[in-house]
């Protein structure tokens, strides 16, 4: 059963002094670790909004006397930007928090996960967090599970056996974003569905094909099409579903990056959203709300998903130290569907009528 996170003190983060300074938590994260590449003006302005907000990046590490720093490891492969950013800035801001060291490699295939991951453990890292899509490799999750290291996986709609996990109801967020897009009138629903290596995208086709039954809407084949959450392969799925015969009058994408670029591709065909296409997207991102319009969309927590991991690896690290016994847990976040301005009722056509003679 699905555990809820552990409520959390409401004190300034990472993401609020960045906020309040006008930067990015990356840049944040670089003063607060006196790092020179930032320009002093920046850095001004950080330090001042930290002073402001009372900021503290290690107040768990004060109470924590004589502890000994724990040093994670976090590796990372997925091909949305947007999606890390946010990742990184959970992750980073528990790590500032809780006298934490975070390693991040990035690995393009699992061979140099593998590698990565065997380097880590050698060089005395205790725990690697695993976002999507490494936490669905198989090959990866065997080098840990051989290791006997502890790892928490990320956003994975199977969690692997062994491991901790944080997630969210992928199937129910699909099957209600669906079901709103049905209720607004739209009968022919095209849907993108993510890199099928991925469990969370089996799990989102799932709650859309469910949904559009409950509706008694037919699927065919042709409203189906596959993407890699890549903005390329966006472009494509868009192009091949509004070039069929009977184009759909919605479109939901298993991501922000993929419904950005069905945006992109309908404006390009000389289509309005939401009046001619209704777009929906998955994650929000800070990509969808940088676009025109902006995406209605589910709201994945990343950031929590990411801060939540890392403590809960942090926990099982203190454990393991403490001699005590280590039980995997799963914790699932809610998700919610925000409505903005991509999406509405399929525009109705008049009739033709044929005049008399």
């Amino acid at each position: 059963m699905a555990q809820e996170p552990t409520r959390r003190q409401r004190s300034a983060t990472i993401s609020d002094v960045a906020e309040r300074a006008g930067v990015s938590p990356m840049t944040v994260s670089r003063v607060i670790n006196s790092e020179t590449n930032v320009r002093p003006k920046t850095r001004d302005k950080v330090n001042e909004a930290i002073a402001a907000l009372q900021y503290s990046p290690n107040p768990a590490a004060q109470s924590l006397a004589g502890a000994q720093p724990i040093r994670i490891g976090l590796l990372y492969s997925n091909p949305s930007a947007a999606y890390l950013s946010e990742f990184l800035v959970g992750s980073l801001d528990y790590a500032s928090r809780a006298n934490v060291q975070l390693v991040v490699e990035k690995c393009d295939t699992v061979a140099l996960a593998e590698e990565a991951a065997r380097h880590l453990l050698s060089g005395g890292i205790e725990g690697i967090v695993l976002p999507s899509p490494l936490c669905d490799s198989a090959r990866l999750l065997a080098v840990l599970r051989t290791a006997g290291a502890l790892s928490v996986t990320v956003a994975s709609g199977h969690p692997a056996p062994g491991f901790s996990a944080v997630s969210i109801d992928d199937r129910r967020a699909a099957y209600d974003m669906t079901t709103h897009i049905a209720s607004l009138g739209h009968q022919r629903i095209g849907f993108i569905v993510g890199n099928l290596d991925q469990s969370a995208s089996e799990l989102r086709l799932a709650g859309y094909r469910e949904a559009m039954a409950v509706a008694g809407l037919d699927v065919p084949d042709e409203l189906i099409v596959h993407g890699l959450f890549t903005y390329r392969s966006g472009l494509d799925a868009a192009e091949a579903l509004l070039g069929i015969d009977d184009p759909p009058s919605a479109i939901f994408a298993s991501n922000d990056d993929m419904a950005a670029a069905t945006v992109a591709v309908a404006h390009r065909r000389g289509l309005d959203v939401p009046s001619d296409l209704t777009v929906c997207g998955f994650d929000d991102t800070a990509l969808a709300t940088t676009i025109w319009p902006e995406l209605t969309t589910i709201h994945q927590p990343i950031t929590d998903m990411s801060f939540a991991a890392v403590e809960l690896l942090v926990r099982e690290i203190r454990a393991r130290r403490s001699g005590d016994p280590v039980v995997p847990k799963h914790i699932e976040l809610d998700f919610k569907l925000v409505r903005r301005q991509s999406d509405a009722a399929p525009r109705r056509r008049p009739s033709v009528i044929i005049g008399r003679s």
